[in-house]
């Protein structure tokens, strides 16, 4: 179901500039600080309604990627475009269109999710008139209806990595960024988390893309990888095609392993959800 059922505006519908044919497109982006090159001349090129996915070890440059490519970053140099709009010649455009969760957690704990809801929505310009008709189908569509009154304190980690997506999905964006979507949480709220992710391509026909480490979550999410290593994009691909680059009877582990020579590094309750993703955003 769009927005226009129900009666409100989409960003996704709004019209794109000439020449738009890809969700996110860049070429030979890059930043650097100082001296240092965090990420190096990459070329990008999503479909739109696709999950794709950057993976990489910590520092390859995939958090400074998606920071340049939801506006948070200038680029040093290169181009980036999200449906068709720059990301610096058009950056207001550009966020009109996308949703984004980061690493750190990005709910308020003192208050319900109703009360995150109405506002992310609030802080995203949405009608008055059409908010509380969104709020309820993002509630229902995350599956937190029920405990929406609750203070979001008490929930668990698979619950509040729910609502930052409903939180995300609200104005119903045509690019979801995604910085390791599923970190901390336990595998069942990890697959509950897949789910979700997958009715919104499915249903939405959003397009998603996602930093992870966790090699089993690129494979059953992503329609295509990008492996990133020191600020580079190493190898690009489907999860299949990938594979096959290494060799046979071989999995995304190996793949990572293989081009980057590195080592793979990866829930409860909301305490523990923060410091989780705390403690990653340093080592990152």
């Amino acid at each position: 179901m769009s927005t226009d059922d129900a009666g409100m505006s989409n960003p996704c519908g709004k019209k794109a500039p000439a020449g738009y044919s890809s969700a996110i497109e860049t070429h030979e982006l890059t930043r650097k600080f100082g001296e240092f090159t965090a990420v190096d001349s990459i070329s990008l090129h999503v479909t739109a309604g696709r999950i794709f996915g950057l993976i990489g070890p910590n520092g390859a440059g995939k958090t400074t990627t998606i920071k340049m490519l939801t506006t948070l970053l200038e680029p040093s140099s290169g181009t980036a475009k999200i449906a068709g709009f720059d990301v610096r010649s058009s950056s207001k455009e550009v966020r009109k269109r996308i949703g984004y969760v980061p690493q750190m957690l990005s709910a308020d704990g003192g208050l319900t999710a109703y009360e995150n809801l109405m506002l992310s929505a609030k802080l995203y310009g949405m009608k008055r008139s059409d908010r509380k008709a969104r709020l309820e189908e993002a509630l229902n569509f995350m599956n937190l209806r029920e405990s929406s009154n609750k203070l979001v304190k008490t929930y668990s980690g698979g619950m509040i990595r729910r609502l930052e997506l409903a939180q995300a999905m609200l104005h119903m964006p045509a690019v979801l960024f995604l910085d390791e979507p599923t970190i901390g949480l336990d595998p069942v709220a990890r697959r509950v988390v897949w789910e979700r992710l997958m009715a919104m391509k499915e249903e939405y026909g959003m397009t998603i893309l996602i930093t992870t480490h966790d090699m089993e979550e690129a494979d059953r999410l992503c329609d295509e990888i990008a492996l990133m290593h020191r600020g580079k994009i190493t190898i690009s691909g489907t999860p299949a095609d990938l594979k096959t680059s290494v060799g046979t009877d071989v999995n995304l582990d190996d793949v990572f392993v293989h081009y980057s020579g590195g080592i793979i590094e990866e829930g409860g309750n909301y305490r523990d959800v923060r410091k989780t993703r705390r403690t990653a955003n340093r080592l990152a």
